[in-house]
Formats: structure tokens, sequence, C-alpha cells
């Protein structure tokens, strides 16, 4: 198997900037008005932001376009300028770094959940995504990077709609102490997914510092093809003094040490973090020296939550018998568990289906093949299902339908 490192495009290890908005703040901007508009407002005081951190040995500056989607502008008036900013936001970045410095632009949640936790649809978070996708990439970013993600369905629709506009596609999420965004998905299970969707590098940003990252890293190495990446905050937030954390420059670069040992090769800072730090982690990746990732097996599948290792001969996979997609889905895959299978088949057929195999899918504690003989459905099963799935060849469609839908959404046919 090709290993997906030797494709990435830019060199390894690669440092990128510390934070913009703790940094913006410690620089006056006040609190409850649109970053966005205050940057290109008070263009110097961004630019000496960028500027400093280019020095300090930044291989990539992110442009501060983090809110700069059609949904959050909304709440200041401005969802019809999303193009316009996010042009401004990445020619005042490339000003302010110079030759030599790769920019990036910044992408983050839009702020909506999609059924059943709220009234969204999936779709319609790719179209805001690809919407701001679109006008970084006309800005001439070098790649893009979502920052601070919160679920695997969100990090999926945003890289469905990012992934085919022709630069890099970094992902990274935030994760609680016990390793979990807000809504429970894993870096293991984002990394299996993402990358066979195309993700260039994959990690965490922002969370609760470094310390505890390693574990986390080397759970996720064992699942990766991509580089991984790194960008904590300076620790915990003290809550006495708003924009202080409670690790100073070199307690965070020692902590970091762990991290890089971990696996992660794309370094950086988030809350709390400024030029100083980005120096430290410049001066610690010049003694990494050469760069590479084990190839892990192709054979894993994920859901938000989970990854599943499936045996490396078929002989040893034991499919069930095909689940009808019911009320009692999420039960009947519970139950499966106690059966003598390791992949729970479930056909789908109905549009109701897919919605119903989307909900229930994270409660099951096995992979999931899905058997479906419309090639339709089959595609928005798997554009709904918020992991890596199988999906099963004993459908009626043609075996080169089946191929090309599941290369679409980084699926197995098994």
């Amino acid at each position: 198997m090709e290993d997906e490192m030797d494709s990435f495009p830019f060199k390894l290890p690669l440092i990128l900037d510390g934070a913009t908005g703790t940094q913006l703040m410690a620089a006056g901007k006040p609190e409850g008005v649109c970053g966005e508009l205050w940057n290109l407002e008070h263009p110097e005081v961004l630019t000496a932001i960028q500027k400093a951190y280019a020095d300090a040995g930044s291989d990539a500056v992110y442009a501060p376009t983090f809110e700069a989607n059609r949904h959050r502008l909304k709440a200041f008036g401005l969802e019809n300028d999303v193009a316009r900013i996010n042009r401004e936001l990445v020619q005042l970045t490339r000003n302010a770094v110079g030759e030599g410095v790769l920019v990036g632009g910044d992408m983050s949640i839009t702020g909506l959940f999609i059924e059943p936790y709220g009234e969204a649809t999936f779709d319609q978070l790719v179209d805001i995504f690809r919407e701001q996708g679109k006008a970084l990439v006309d800005a001439g970013v070098d790649f893009i990077g979502f920052e601070t993600m919160m679920s695997l369905w969100e990090c999926r629709a945003g890289l469905i709609a990012t992934r085919d506009l022709g630069v890099p596609v970094f992902v990274s999420i935030t994760v609680d102490g016990n390793g979990r965004t807000l809504m429970g998905s894993t870096l293991p299970a984002c990394v299996v997914t993402l990358q066979e969707l195309g993700a260039a590098a994959i990690g965490i940003n922002c969370a609760e510092g470094p310390a505890g990252l390693d574990e986390l890293f080397y759970r996720a190495m064992v699942c990766a093809k991509v580089p991984l990446i790194a960008k904590p905050n300076a620790g915990r937030p003290d809550p006495e003094h708003p924009g202080r954390f409670d690790l100073d420059c070199p307690q965070f670069i020692d902590e970091m040490k762990n991290v890089i040992r971990s696996g992660a090769v794309i370094l950086g800072g988030c809350c709390g973090t400024g030029p100083e730090h980005i120096a430290g982690l410049a001066e610690l990746a010049s003694a990494i020296g050469e760069v590479t990732i084990p190839c892990c097996t192709d054979q894993i599948c994920a859901n938000e939550s989970s990854v599943f290792f499936l045996p490396e001969e078929p002989g040893d996979i034991n499919l069930s018998e095909p689940i009808e997609c019911s009320w009692g889905l999420e039960d009947d895959l519970i139950e499966l568990e106690d059966e003598r299978v390791n992949v729970a088949v479930v056909r789908v057929e109905t549009e109701e289906d897919v919605r119903t195999l989307s909900e229930a899918a994270p409660m099951s504690r096995l992979p999931i093949s899905v058997l479906c003989d419309d090639e339709a459905i089959l595609d928005a099963a798997l554009r709904n299902f918020h992991g890596r799935a199988l999906v099963d060849s004993r459908s009626t469609l043609d075996e080169a339908v089946l191929r090309r839908v599941a290369e679409r959404y980084g699926a197995i046919v098994f």
C-alpha cells in the first residue's frame, strides 16, 4: 500500500502559527464584535501578529477566517460578504508573512446541528463550507485548515465540501479531558474516516493543552496514513485572569516533546500561545530529522467514536444476517454483540432507512456493512454515515458501481 506521507505536499515537520484570537484580545479587540471585520478595520494589529509568527519560525500562518462562513457572518448582517471578507483577510495575511511562508485558510464550525441534534441537514453544512472554501481558494490560500471541530459529522461535511477545490485540506478536532469532542467523536475514529475521504493531515487543536495528548496520538498513529497535527492551548485557562493559561512557554515546550515523540509532525499553538512558543517548537522540530509514517492496515472501519480492525483473512469475517432498518435498529445492533458475528449487515432501501442508519450507527459495537440495491440510496447512505463503512458486495448493483460509490466516501467493498 502506498504511504500517503509520500504525497504530502509540504515539508515535514511543518510549523504552524500560534494563537490569533487571544493575541488580538490582548491588542485591544473588544468582545462581541465580528472578529473578521475588526481585523480588516485594524490591519496593523493583525499584520504585526502574523509577521511575528513568520519571524519566529512558522512555515505556515492561518488567515483569520475562522468564522467567516455564511451562517456565522449572518449574526452581523454580513452573510452576503463571504467572498469579500475571506479574500481581503487572505490578502492581508499574504502581505504580512511575505515570501516563503504558506498561507492557510482557516475554517471552523458553523454553529448549526444536523438532525437529530438540530434542524440543519448535512447537505446544508456542505453548501456553507463549499462557499467559504471556494472563496479561500479563489483568494490564493495554499491549503485549507478546519480547526476546533466538535463532531465527526461536521468534519465530514467540511471535507466533502472542500476536498476537490485543488488545495490540501487539514482537519483538527478539539477534545475534552477524556479525549472526546463535544459530540463524542474520538481522534482515531476521525483519522480512519477522514483520511479515506481525502484529508491531507488530521489532528487536535485547542483542547486542554499538550498534557495527555501523547496518549491520544499513540492510539491514532496505529490507524494513520497521513501526518498528525498538534496545535494545543498553553494549558488550561486561568479563571481569574481571562486570556491567561496555566503553562508558561518553557513548560509548554517541555510537554510538547512527548507529543512529538508520539507521532505529531505538524506543530503549532492555540489559545494562550505566542511567537515565543512557535520559536521553541521550531527549535524542537529542527532535531526531528526525516519523518516517516508506518503503513497501517487498510482494513479498518469506524463509527463516530470507535474504530474496528477487520480480520486480515476474508474467511475470518463473519457477517450477520441482514438487519432491516426500523425504529428498533439501535437495539438490534447492540444485541449483535452476543452473537458470533464480527460485522453487522444493515439493509438500506429507502431515504427513511438512510436517516435511521445514520442515527443508529453510533450505537453499534461492530463495524457496519451496508447492503443496498439502489445506487442513489447507497450514495445517500454512505454520505450520511459518519464513519467508515463496508459495502456488501452481495448487492444486485454492478461491482463497478459499488466500488465507484464506495470510493467517493472512503468505504470498503466486501
